[in-house]
């Protein structure tokens, strides 16, 4: 999401891609439509340039209001895998449990999807 835009996943077949991969498909592209549609939903309900999340190789977004940047590493960056991602998402995996299990890279006072997880259009 970073550069030129994606198109925009709807909905509808946002939320399937991520119930797919929550009942455990492994499909790259359903992957990349679940994570790019939670990517999606992050950047709508928390737009901004202060954080980072990346979920490689699928997709990247910057979201949260604050100080952003422009050139380098953010401040703020988040990495995490697309499961790990999904299950935030959901409600399956809280953030500190992720965390905890080394799931997740956050560096910087602000990287955290605490907040912004679970995902209120995706609750189980």
């Amino acid at each position: 999401m970073l550069g030129v835009p994606l198109p925009r996943i709807d909905s509808e077949r946002g939320r399937a891609a991520v119930a797919a991969i929550r009942d455990g498909s492994t499909d790259r592209e359903t992957t990349a439509v679940a994570v790019r549609f939670i990517l999606q939903e992050f950047a709508r309900i928390a737009p901004g340039k202060s954080v980072e999340v990346r979920v490689p190789p699928h997709g990247a977004v910057q979201i949260v209001e604050g100080l952003g940047h422009t050139r380098g590493t953010p401040p703020n960056v988040i990495e995490l895998d697309a499961n790990t991602l999904v299950a935030l998402a959901v409600g399956a995996e809280t953030w500190d449990a992720a965390v905890d299990r080394g799931a997740v890279r956050a560096s910087g006072t602000r990287a955290t999807l605490t907040e912004l997880t679970p995902l209120a259009a995706l609750r189980e």
